[in-house]
């Protein structure tokens, strides 16, 4: 495994959409073709499947060291409501294009913190949105809660609006480990907040953790997977952390890049802590996630129906997926358009009436066959392909693939691929070999973060 680790370990997407938003062209983009896409794909599938929003609640009261999401620091709390009546506004401007009333079938809150905003405002803020849609029969509503500021009255708030899922975010239970990364969270917090969540009625429970932090080693992991077990959370997400201080500056250099364990020591955080999860009666979902067997994911998994967006993982697909707020990602399946990045200018735009899209991508014929073989891949762990989906430079990948079969990472068949047991933490390297605009374009600068 260990020169496996030192040949694959390289830099790499995790494919949360195709292509990734390094390769969007930005050149033949435009606010009006974002619009249209919108409309075709809502007339294309709002009356069977409905629509997905994802809500991005940016503010936070402190810096984690090791995020790399788009956030605001602040702990005036006097910035909820012209935030969130900014959103509202935004949402208006996509009710505007649709011919009938939107079908919601998912909802996200994700951030920054949601749990920052008073459990009030988000009641306003939601029910804001649920005038103007129908809710589908069979919704999935979720949430990022902060165990340190989550209170029962968000919880209780936010289940009676409909949310049965809640994801909280651990990291690590070893104090070196939060003390490095500013994200001091005492075991009992967490434990509080889920079992406050399991007594309201939340039936989909998921707690994050990451490995590679710095001044992981396989001890601190260890406990931290059996202090969670003792929890059972119905969902886990075990990912590696990204380490992209060359993107988001200050944030990430809050250690030094000694303190970081080596590609061998976070693979072994992985292996281990992967062993010891399916020990425990946790099962694999396609990359980094894993669920018990009644978990909704799982489900979802065995039945072929696992989706990946900007959200992540999720246990269904909408067509249409509306990013709000600042730097909320959409996706309309012909295109992607992202959001202002600042607050102030995504309040200033909205407030003028303009979409607050400031870049995104119209998907060619070839982007759509390629995106169909990535989502395949990261969500089933294999594809195939006929004369309609072959792709150019696919003898390229073949190559690339065959010595890929040869260290055990990979099947191949006459028209398929499918990832191995012990290839499955590779999967962020086998997708990159249909990655076509990524092939025919190196990076010139470091972009992504290693794939070990």
């Amino acid at each position: 495994m260990n020169s496996l680790v030192d040949k694959y370990n390289i830099p790499g997407p995790r494919y949360t959409s195709y292509p990734t938003v390094p390769y969007w062209d930005l050149e033949s983009f435009s606010v009006e073709g974002w619009k249209k896409s919108v409309i075709r794909s809502f007339k294309e599938s709002n009356a069977e499947e409905g629509i997905s929003i994802y809500i991005h609640l940016p503010f936070c009261e402190a810096l984690c060291t090791f995020c790399a999401c788009h956030k605001r620091i602040t702990k005036q709390h006097s910035v909820e409501e012209p935030y969130l009546e900014t959103v509202l506004k935004e949402w208006q401007l996509y009710l505007n294009l649709f011919d009938e009333k939107p079908k919601l079938k998912e909802l996200h809150l994700g951030g920054g913190t949601p749990t920052f905003f008073s459990p009030e405002n988000l009641k306003k803020l939601l029910s804001g949105i649920f005038e103007t849609v129908e809710i589908a029969e069979h919704q999935e509503f979720s949430f990022e809660g902060h165990p340190n500021n989550t209170t029962y009255e968000h919880l209780k708030t936010l289940y009676d609006l409909g949310f049965r899922r809640v994801s909280f975010g651990v990291q690590d239970y070893n104090e070196k480990v939060q003390k490095a990364i500013n994200r001091i969270q005492p075991f009992e917090n967490v434990k509080n907040v889920t079992e406050w969540a399991r007594e309201i009625g939340y039936t989909g429970i998921s707690h994050d953790l990451v490995f590679g932090l710095p001044f992981q080693n396989w001890k601190c992991m260890e406990n931290t997977i059996r202090k969670t077990l003792e929890l059972k959370p119905d969902r886990l997400a075990f990912y590696s952390y990204a380490h992209v201080p060359w993107i988001k500056g200050v944030g990430q250099r809050g250690f030094d890049e000694n303190d970081l364990p080596s590609g061998d020591e976070k693979r072994r955080l992985y292996e281990e802590g992967k062993s010891l999860l399916e020990e425990l009666g946790y099962f694999e979902i396609g990359m980094d996630h894993f669920a018990l067997p009644h978990d909704d994911l799982y489900q979802s998994m065995k039945k072929g129906k696992l989706h990946r967006n900007f959200m992540g993982y999720t246990s269904s697909k909408t067509q249409l997926m509306v990013g709000l707020g600042m730097s909320g990602i959409s996706d309309s399946w012909y295109a992607f358009a992202q959001n202002e990045k600042t607050v102030e200018g995504y309040e200033q735009m909205v407030n003028n009436g303009e979409f607050p899209v400031v870049k995104g991508h119209i998907l060619n014929e070839e982007d759509l066959i390629i995106r169909k073989h990535i989502l395949n891949l990261m969500c089933r762990l294999e594809t195939s392909w006929d004369a309609e989906t072959a792709f150019p430079e696919f003898e390229n990948a073949m190559d690339k693939l065959q010595e890929m079969q040869k260290d055990g990472l990979v099947e191949l068949s006459e028209n398929g691929i499918k990832i191995t047991e012990e290839g499955r933490a590779f999967t962020r390297n086998v997708t990159m070999t249909f990655d076509l605009r990524m092939l025919r374009k190196q990076p010139g600068t470091r972009i992504f973060s290693m794939t070990i």
